[in-house]
């Protein structure tokens, strides 16, 4: 039994084709019967209503726009699927021709066609299919036995990725690792089964052994080419239950198919070549794979180190400041202004940079006479964290703190201006400057009891934990080569885009934001009580419309922020259309935070009135 059970499973190439293709022939067959049968969708006011899914293709090409709606009519639609179920049907009976090929190019295309149709209804299954449809077609069409060989190591490699990838992306999560992540998919509405659901919560240890192997299952699948294919059997049987326990319990049904497709492959590529199924096997396609895996590492590799350079590097005019704590922050001063006059610092947001506030920025260095300092916490930018005990907000408080005393001089007097959390550290930061402070500028800032009493915030909370952690570990594993640079950035003056961007694909960041918002979660939760007043400075709090409509509680936690300056003025304001982060990223609520500020404290501005929204110099800090 035990040899029966560990040994190769030995596939020929034309049996690894025959059943890949009839299995994804039955994937597509399902599809098009279950569009066919949902037709309404596709019509007008429908879930897959063309006038309105067709916006998401806004930014491809004429060329693909125009091939896309000539395929997206409800006739076309509908002809089209049609001919696919017929040409799906024909696929499942025997026969071993090139023809064979044609049309499993045909379903692979059209189905790569109608993907952007059925915007909501595709999933992972389509796309596998598409994946061996094509693969097999090529392999169908071609006489080359190499070419066809290395047509079924394509697939064979995805899959090992597909299920390798996964399982591995699973581990990062807590859910999986803390084994709830079964009984929260089965609780849930669209994927949810009551049973399953219940015999979690019945037998937690059997529900704990059977996520943890499953994660086993993907995180180890490549092991079915090791020992010469001798786990292959157990491995591919293993996997193929856990999609149709997926088809049964969370009714995807077409994933069963569509995954077990790519099974045959994996069998007939660890099968040792010494085995007649495989005799005469080309397994150049692998050391190929190998190497061309190998010089993506080495280009991740250079891509992070490049922006490490870049993100670290500051402008030229960056200075270095040591703090108690033993942290070196680097900061900018953008304007020295009049030595009479306050300086304005600036603390960023968590996973936020200091080039979030250019737009204002520039615009209070070159109107007025004040000065403008900015900075970046320890561990972002260029600024080290070198403390040795734990981490907590108070650190970053008196690494503020020490910034002003020796970074500005001991006769000025500072307006503080933090957004989001730097708003949190700059209140904390106010009630240590005594006589040197003049006021504080919250911009859609924290409140210290957020997580108490708003629901959102609490609700948000775990996501932003998980999603700091992801994104340390995918940065780490180098896949910052893949990220592109978000629309949001594209909105900053031209001169920062790049750094800001650089900062963003470097993992210190994420590391950073990680580790502050441990301390944040902690610090926040413990709070109680009233906030520490604030004496003989001025107090001006300014909120993000979408953040007050989203959340009311946030609209009263800063209002108290301007209650709680006592002998000075406070206002709060609320710029209308301004989200959380583009109050600073978008130039037209970033000039009226600025216009705010320089009325609320009585600056005197030497800009002309009217000034276009969106100016940018296009020069470097401090040039």
């Amino acid at each position: 039994m035990a040899a029966a059970v560990f040994a190769p499973a030995p596939v020929s190439r034309d049996r690894a084709l025959g059943l890949s293709e009839r299995l994804t022939a039955v994937t597509t067959l399902t599809s098009s019967l279950e569009y066919l049968s949902q037709r309404k969708e596709i019509r007008q006011g429908g879930l897959n209503d063309w006038n309105i899914v067709k916006d998401v293709q806004a930014q491809s090409t004429p060329v693909v726009r125009r091939l896309l709606n000539a395929v997206s009519g409800p006739k076309t639609t509908t002809a089209l699927h049609l001919t696919r179920a017929t040409v799906a049907a024909g696929m499942l009976l025997p026969g071993n021709s090139r023809w064979r090929g044609a049309g499993n190019v045909f379903l692979g295309a059209s189905s790569a066609l109608l993907y952007p149709r059925h915007r909501y209804g595709t999933d992972g299954s389509d796309q596998v299919a598409i994946l061996v449809q094509t693969a097999t077609g090529a392999a169908r069409l071609t006489r080359s036995a190499p070419a066809k060989d290395a047509m079924l190591w394509y697939v064979a490699l995805q899959a090992n990725l597909s299920y390798l990838i996964s399982g591995w992306v699973k581990l990062i999560g807590e859910p999986w690792r803390d084994a709830s992540a079964l009984g929260g998919v089965m609780r849930t509405r669209t994927y949810g089964h009551p049973g399953m659901f219940r015999w979690t919560q019945d037998h937690p240890k059997a529900a704990k052994y059977l996520t943890h192997g499953v994660l086993a299952l993907e995180c180890l699948f490549p092991l079915a080419y090791a020992c010469g294919g001798r786990l292959a059997r157990p491995l591919i049987a293993s996997a193929a239950s856990f999609h149709l326990a997926n088809g049964y319990f969370m009714g995807l049904g077409r994933f069963v198919t569509a995954f077990t497709a790519m099974h045959p492959m994996i069998a007939y590529t660890s099968t040792p070549r010494s085995h007649p199924a495989a005799a005469g096997r080309d397994d150049r396609a692998l050391p190929a794979a190998l190497a061309l895996v190998a010089a993506a590492t080495a280009a991740a590799m250079g891509t992070a180190v490049q922006r490490r350079l870049r993100a670290t590097e500051g402008w030229h005019t960056s200075r270095v400041l040591t703090t108690r704590h033993g942290n070196e922050l680097q900061y900018e001063v953008l304007s020295p202004g009049d030595g009479t006059q306050p300086v304005f610092v600036f603390a960023a947001g968590m996973v936020s940079t200091s080039e979030h506030f250019a737009w204002i920025t520039e615009r209070l260095a070159q109107d007025t006479e004040h000065g403008v300092l900015t900075y970046a916490r320890a561990g972002y930018a260029g600024s080290r964290y070198r403390s040795p005990g734990r981490f907590t907000l108070g650190q970053s408080v008196d690494d503020l703190v020490d910034l002003v005393n020796g970074a500005v001089a001991p006769h000025r007097k500072v307006i503080l201006v933090g957004h989001s959390l730097g708003g949190e550290i700059a209140r904390r930061a106010a009630q240590q400057l005594g006589d040197r402070l003049h006021g504080v500028v919250y911009l859609d800032a924290s409140h210290p009891d957020e997580l108490n009493r708003s629901q959102q915030q609490r609700d948000t909370a775990g996501k932003l934990r998980t999603a700091l952690t992801q994104m340390t570990w995918y940065l780490r594993l180098g896949t910052g080569i893949l990220m592109a640079r978000p629309d949001w950035m594209e909105s900053l003056p031209v001169a920062y885009r790049k750094k800001v961007f650089a900062q963003y694909a470097d993992v210190r960041m994420w590391d950073a934001g990680r580790r502050e918002w441990s301390a944040v979660e902690a610090d926040f939760r413990a709070f109680s009580g009233a906030l520490t007043p604030i004496h003989r400075a001025h107090g001006l709090v300014v909120s993000a419309q979408q953040t007050v409509d989203r959340d009311p509680d946030q609209l009263l936690m800063h209002k108290e922020l301007a209650d709680a300056h006592h002998g000075g003025r406070a206002e709060t304001v609320v710029i209308e259309g301004a989200g959380h982060d583009t109050v600073l990223t978008m130039g037209r609520y970033a000039h009226q935070v600025a216009d705010r500020i320089t009325e609320f404290f009585g600056i005197t501005t030497t800009g002309a009135p009217g000034a276009a929204a969106e100016p940018t110099t296009g020069k470097e800090p401090g040039k």
